[in-house]
């Protein structure tokens, strides 16, 4: 779990990356940014961190040699000697810019940043930050004149929104490190730039991301392949869901085996969940996980993927929360139409 509640913000640098398309190139400052002000440190920690929230990491990768990879190379001389800092954050900001090719790639402020002090597991990490802001919000801002008051107006960075950042901390080196990501301003070709690109990772297969990867095979199997289509009513989609759900909720420990004879039961379709999960493996280059410690934390965050709801024409949706054996479907001759029993013991 990261705590960043006794982090320390000891050295912090900006440049600015221009135009890879245009040729712009990059502005280097020419020294480290001082900060006299807590206030304001306070609010870059803010600023840098607070996105960082899962325990969803990456590692750095290179398919011959791990000190090919040119992040990091640059950020392994600063953990080893930290007055590399300011030299190895003007390596790291012209290859940020070599690697934005994209015509779409926005310019921007590039932050490289050293922190001591995050506690992951309750153990005190120090990271390295990379980060680049892109865009800027206009601000009102009101001023006293006399006894009237003017307003103004200013363009800057929203403390609340991260555009592209990385925390990379100083542990598991001989892997490629334990990376967090955040990226959340691009969404088509140029999106991988940042990841792919630059840092050049790929995700840490612990037990967060294996819990995760079963939650996107529960529901794409979900959507795939229990429809209507396959004369699978939609309660009997619910029904799996929920039962997948409840599993995770209340095991510590996950085993294909035990799941299927739980969750699904029916020995047809636990065949073609089988099926299923070894061709989204394949599909999505991930490797099969048929055993694993399921992640509390990824159970925690993951409500959003058993969300279940049936909708009735234009009339009606029910919401399933919890035990969906508490719904029976049935069809009215008279009326000619299909129905739902609904089971409860309290109204409110």
């Amino acid at each position: 779990m990261l705590d960043y509640s006794e982090v320390t913000l000891n050295q912090i640098v900006v440049h600015n990356i221009g135009s890879r398309s245009e040729e712009q190139g990059v502005q280097i400052s020419k020294a480290p940014t001082q900060i006299f002000d807590e206030t304001a440190e306070e609010i870059l920690k803010t600023y840098f961190l607070s996105h960082f929230k899962t325990e969803y990491f990456y590692q750095f990768v290179d398919n011959e040699d791990l000190q090919q990879n040119a992040v990091y190379d640059f950020v392994s001389k600063v953990f080893d000697d930290n007055t590399q800092f300011y030299q190895q954050s003007t390596n790291i900001a012209w290859h940020l810019y070599e690697k934005s090719n994209h015509p779409n790639i926005k310019t921007g402020e590039f932050y490289m940043v050293y922190f001591s002090g995050i506690l992951i597991d309750g153990q005190a990490i120090d990271a390295i930050g990379i980060f680049k802001s892109e865009n800027k919000d206009t601000y009102i801002k009101v001023c006293q004149q006399g006894e009237s008051y003017g307003v103004e107006y200013e363009n800057g960075i929203n403390i609340k929104k991260l555009d592209k950042g990385c925390l990379i901390f100083n542990i598991d080196r001989e892997t490629g490190y334990q990376v967090a990501i955040v990226d959340s301003t691009n969404r088509g070709d140029e999106a991988m730039y940042w990841r792919d690109s630059f840092l050049s990772v790929m995700p840490r297969e612990n037990e967060y991301y294996q819990t995760n990867q079963m939650f996107d095979i529960c529901k794409n199997f979900s959507h795939d392949i229990l429809t209507s289509q396959n004369k699978v009513d939609k309660a009997d989609q619910v029904t799996f869901m929920k039962r997948a759900e409840q599993f995770f909720n209340t095991n510590d420990f996950y085993d294909n085996e035990k799941f299927k004879d739980e969750v699904i039961g029916n020995e047809q379709i636990s065949d073609a969940f089988e099926d299923y999960k070894r061709k989204f493996e394949n599909q999505k280059m991930l490797s099969p996980v048929d055993q694993f410690d399921i992640s509390g934390e990824a159970v925690k965050r993951g409500k959003k993927y058993f969300r279940s709801v049936i909708k009735l024409d234009k009339n009606f949706h029910i919401y399933v929360h919890a035990n969906p054996d508490y719904i029976e479907k049935g069809f009215d001759e008279h009326k000619g139409l299909k129905f739902y029993k609904l089971f409860f013991s309290n109204e409110e």
